[in-house]
Formats: structure tokens, C-alpha cells, sequence
């Protein structure tokens, strides 16, 4: 097992080389703005499809809903810009809105991020599967195995260390970027140049039966998941280089710049080219058939887009782990998310993230459409919070410049709320199960502060808790017959403590129990035997109920029990198959007696 750790993510990293770890501009651009990028495969597809519940026809307001979301992402871009150099140490809405707006507030905003990094590798990895099985439609019925599969790949990608799954990854992430322009740039000269007819669209301001405000709201909270990812830069500053603070603003404006680009060119295609959203096809794939036809470039654009979707998860990969961490630090969670591993990262946030992810897929069957919504609903909720809370900050702090400061705050916020409530009204029965599972999230939370508080209040030497002398100990040494395991165990007991030890043997068979004591009796005459009968062939509870009656006397002379287990480790692991583990069993029945200390002694076996 260790031989194949190493193999899968190499050999480990020294502490002082954490520094190295670090990610410079292109690289961070890379690996934290993939899930954002990596949105307008999808984001564009969700408002047609909202509009297609009314007609084709209405494919016309994906434009002015399209600039409704470009006016979110700015304010949004504008806003995290704040926070970065706000709260440089990281944590963004998790930090922004527990230091504003309260502890709850707080855990409110990390317990849906935490969610939402989950959802982020659940929808990313269905949405790429969705990719490859438009190229290659006999894989459709694969699409959950293929699913878990680049769950795992991604997966021991960053446990071989940030810095290294980013040099691999950045490269998938910039040709989606260039093949996507490249797409756009030839659609748009196509269109320019009349190749394609105006009659594929309806024309802007047609009037349209059946539209309604409720259905343009929820197409504009629809396309809003293009912006799920905006945030990931603000939590990850600690994995920059220095000066962090000044490389996360410019890697977020860059991240900002390009998914406009990106975002605006598919919207305006899919509009003018009159797409319509299909089951086993892509709104991406269909632009790409129309403008090259199913070509070498046609596949190009499938392939990186198809990457770039997968490759998103990482955006949470990078992410989940360093929100979990502040969390930890604060008691919120187990610490065990405070540990690095042997690459430096933090590697039990990324296997469980691993394991939570795979878990929504199997449960979901890789259908991204049923989790866009509750993913998208999950990212509003920061975004509110962490806008709200710096609007506090500003107001309380009152820094140069501030009003300025607090109106970008301002309209983010509001603009993050109004989509917020937008996806509660409109899409109710798709994300109600957040004001469900977000407060028990809460709760929980509450439970493991209030379980190490009671841990550290125990521990402290400051406490009231009286420490009872120990005047001397009684060793007792369950045994099973007469070897080398038993003599080892008794040697260690007898120096210990040579005048207080109890040798116990459990019988099933009356004859068993005078034979047994007889030899008993020549082999080891300085040490007391204690035989019990055994009618029901239990080994446990002779001999717990013998210990418990020790141990009562024992208390009452400010004496302690100790019991001694003794146990061969065979040459080769998988040979304790073949033996029964009695002294495991005894060991797990007997560790949580209150005044009882539990040893096992060793004895390995040669061949």
C-alpha cells in the first residue's frame, strides 16, 4: 500500500518547502478560475431552456438577460476585489461575514460554501461527462462510471500538491479559452459575412404570447449559475505568491475579463444561430457543429470544453480544503481538516470532498440539470452575506474612500439578494431542501464547538477536577494456555509490579479448569491464577465481570487496575485471518471502563 501511495502522488514534501507550493498569477488563473470559466457551457443553456417552456420565439431575451448577468458579475468582481485586500489571510465569505454580521451569520456562509465546493466537482464532472457523451453518444449509458472515474483522476491529481496539479492543469484550461474564442471569433465573421441566415433567429422586441415576468426571472437566475466560482479566488489567498493580496486581484480581474468575453460570445451565438437546448446534445456542441461542421476543429472545441468542465472540480479541489481549515480552527469541524499530508496539501479535505462528490453523482445518476439549481442557490447565499458583511465593515470603519467602497458593496449586495430570492420563488421545488439541510448543518457545527469546548474545559490543569493519588496498581493478565505470548506478557507485568498480579484463565470445561490449574501451578507458582467457568463459552463477560469486581475494591484503596492483553502479530498481515482476535474483542469491551487502563503486549511472530 505504501509502495502505491508513493507511485500515485510521489514522494514527501519537507515542511520548509511549503513555499514552493505557492501559485504565481497564470497558474492561480488556471486552477481557481476553471469552475467560473468553465460555467458558460452551461450557463447559457439553462436560460434556453427556461425559455423554451414558452417557444423558440422567445430565444430573443437571452440577450437582454445576458447583460443582466454581465452586470452581476461586475458588481460581483468589483465587490471580491474589496474582500481580497479586506481580508488577505483568506476565508472570504466564511471570515467576512463571522467578523460583520455574527457567528451564525458565519457559519451560514461556510456551511453553504462548503456544499457548494461539493456541488462544484458534482456538477462539473457530470457536465464534462455530458461533454464526452455528445461527441461519442454509445458512451451514454456510461455516464456514472465515467463520472467517478475522473472524480478519482482529479482527485490524486491534488494530492500530488497544488503547484503540480496546476502545471498539468492549467494547460486544458487555456486551450478551452483560446478554442472558445476561436469559435466565437469564426461565428461572429460568419455572421458578419452573411454565411449565416438572419431568418434562425427571432428578432429583438418581437412580441411574445405567454412570456411573463415569473418566466424572465427564472431564466435570469438560471443563467446567473455562470457565475458559481467568482468567490474562489477570496478564499484561496494563502495559496498565492507574494504579495498575495496584489496577485489575487489581478488573477480575479483576468478570471472577470475572460468569462465576459466568453459568457457574451456564446449567448449572442446560440441567439443568432437559433439554438435550441436537446437532451443528448450540448447548446456548445450544437454552435460548434453549425460553425465548422463535425470537423477536426468541431472536436478540439468538444475536447477542451469537455476538460475544462471536468477539470472545474478543481476549482473546489483548491478551494474546500482552506475554507474547511478556518472552520477547523475555529472548532467548527473535525481537525483532522487542519493536517497536511505528505504533499503539503491538505489532504483529508480532499479526499472527503472526493467521497461526498461521488456520493451526489451516484445518488443524482450524473444528471447535472437536477443539481445546477441547488448549486447555484448555494453560492447566493455567500455572495449576500459576504457583500452585507463588508457594507458593515465600511460603516463601522469608515477608511478613506469608504462611501465608494460601501456603494460597490451596496449593489452587489442587493443584486446577490434579489437573484437569491429570485432562485427561492421560482425554483422552490428544486432548492428547498437548503432551508432544510442548512441550518442542521448549523447545528452540527454548534455541536462540535460545544464538544471541544467540553474537551479543552476537561483537559485544562487550571480545572477544579480533583487529581486522586494513586497509591499502587493490580496487573491482570487474561491467558489462554501456556507459550512464549503468555511468558512475554507476564515478564513485562512483573516489572511492573512483581506483587500484584493475577494471571486469569477462562474455561469452558470443568476438567479444562483443573488440568489448566495444575500445570498453572508448576509452570508459574509466584503468579496468582484466578480460573472462571465459563457455561456459555463466552470468553468476554467472565472475565469483564471478574474485572469490574477488582476494580471496585481496588478504587476504594485509591489503587488502579491495569489488564495486560497479551497477543502474537503474525510475519505476514493477512494471516490474522486465520486466528480468532480474542484479544482485539477483549480490548474493545474493556477500553471504555472508567478507572481502567487497557495494555497490549506484542509478540511477533519470526516465521
Amino acid at each position: 500500500m505504501s509502495d502505491l501511495k508513493r507511485l500515485l502522488i510521489g514522494q514527501p514534501l519537507k515542511s520548509h518547502e511549503l513555499g514552493e507550493q505557492k501559485l504565481n498569477k497564470k497558474k492561480a488563473l488556471a486552477i481557481l478560475s476553471s469552475d467560473a470559466l468553465s460555467s458558460v457551457a452551461y450557463g447559457p443553456e439553462q436560460i434556453l431552456i427556461v425559455l423554451i417552456t414558452i417557444s423558440a420565439a422567445a430565444f430573443w431575451y437571452t440577450i437582454p438577460i445576458g447583460c443582466g448577468v454581465l452586470f452581476l458579475l461586475v458588481a460581483l468582481m468589483l465587490s471580491y476585489r474589496q474582500i481580497i485586500f479586506a481580508y488577505p489571510q483568506g476565508g472570504g465569505a466564511y471570515v467576512v461575514s463571522k467578523e460583520n454580521l455574527g457567528m451564525n451569520a458565519g457559519l451560514f456562509a461556510g456551511g453553504s460554501l462548503l456544499v457548494d465546493y461539493i456541488l462544484t466537482v458534482a456538477v462539473s464532472i457530470s457536465a464534462g461527462t455530458d461533454a464526452i457523451t455528445s461527441a461519442f453518444p454509445s458512451l451514454h449509458a456510461y455516464t456514472v462510471p465515467i463520472a467517478l472515474a475522473l472524480v478519482l483522476f482529479i482527485t490524486i491529481l491534488n494530492l500530488r500538491g497544488i503547484t503540480e496539479s496546476a502545471s498539468i492543469l492549467a494547460y486544458p484550461v487555456y486551450l478551452f479559452v483560446v478554442a472558445l474564442l476561436i469559435l466565437i471569433g469564426v461565428g461572429l465573421y460568419k455572421i458578419v459575412t452573411g454565411q449565416i441566415s438572419a431568418d434562425l433567429h427571432t428578432p429583438l422586441g418581437t412580441p411574445i404570447a405567454g412570456i411573463s415576468l415569473f418566466i424572465l426571472l427564472r431564466a435570469f437566475s438560471s443563467g446567473s449559475s455562470a457565475l458559481t466560482g467568482v468567490e474562489a479566488i477570496s478564499n484561496a489567498i494563502p495559496n498565492f505568491k507574494s504579495p498575495a493580496p496584489n496577485n489575487a486581484s489581478r488573477t480575479l480581474m483576468a478570471m472577470g475579463f475572460l468569462l465576459a468575453i466568453l459568457f457574451a460570445g456564446i449567448i449572442y451565438l446560440a441567439y443568432y444561430y437559433g439554438i435550441a437546448p436537446e437532451e443528448k446534445e450540448t447548446v456548445v456542441s450544437q454552435i460548434a457543429t453549425v460553425t465548422f461542421g463535425r470537423n477536426l476543429m468541431y472536436y478540439i472545441v468538444q475536447g477542451t470544453t469537455a476538460m475544462i468542465l471536468v477539470l472545474a472540480a478543481n476549482t473546489g479541489y483548491s478551494a474546500f480544503p482552506l475554507l474547511a481549515v478556518n472552520l477547523a480552527k475555529d472548532k467548527f469541524i473535525a481537525r483532522m481538516f487542519t493536517m497536511r499530508g505528505d504533499r503539503l496539501g491538505y489532504s483529508n479535505g480532499i479526499i472527503f470532498l472526493a467521497i461526498t462528490s461521488m456520493l451526489l453523482i451516484i445518488v443524482f445518476k450524473g444528471q447535472t440539470e437536477q443539481l445546477i439549481p441547488l448549486y447555484a442557490v448555494g453560492v447566493f447565499i455567500p455572495f449576500t452575506l459576504a457583500q452585507t458583511g463588508m457594507l458593515v465593515k465600511w460603516s463601522r470603519e469608515r477608511p478613506p474612500g469608504w462611501l465608494l467602497k460601501l456603494s460597490v458593496n451596496l449593489v452587489g449586495a442587493i443584486m446577490s439578494f434579489i437573484v437569491m430570492m429570485i432562485f427561492f420563488i421560482t425554483k422552490f421545488g428544486q432548492v428547498w431542501s437548503v432551508l432544510i439541510f442548512l441550518p442542521l448543518i448549523v447545528f452540527i457545527f454548534h455541536q462540535i464547538k460545544k464538544h471541544y469546548d467540553a474537551i479543552a474545559e476537561q483537559l485544562r490543569l487550571t480545572s477544579c477536577e480533583p487529581v486522586v493519588p494513586i497509591e499502587g496498581n493490580v496487573m491482570i493478565v487474561p491467558v489462554a494456555g501456556f507459550t512464549h505470548v503468555v511468558e512475554n506478557s507476564l515478564n513485562y507485568a512483573k516489572s511492573l509490579s512483581p506483587d500484584q498480579i493475577i494471571a486469569v484463565y477462562v474455561a469452558f470445561e470443568r476438567e479444562d479448569e483443573k488440568k489448566f490449574a495444575e500445570k498453572w501451578q508448576k509452570w508459574q507458582p509466584d503468579v496468582r491464577l484466578v480460573s472462571l467457568y465459563s457455561q456459555y463459552r463466552s470468553i468476554v463477560h467472565p472475565l469483564t465481570k471478574f474485572i469490574d469486581t477488582v476494580e471496585h475494591k481496588a478504587t476504594e484503596s485509591n489503587y488502579r487496575v491495569t489488564v495486560i492483553i497479551p497477543q502474537f502479530i503474525p510475519k505476514k498481515n493477512w494471516h490474522n485471518i486465520l486466528h480468532n482476535q480474542s484479544s482485539l474483542l477483549i480490548r474493545a469491551f474493556l477500553l471504555y471502563k472508567r478507572n481502567l487502563i487497557v495494555t497490549t503486549v506484542p509478540y511477533h511472530l519470526k516465521k
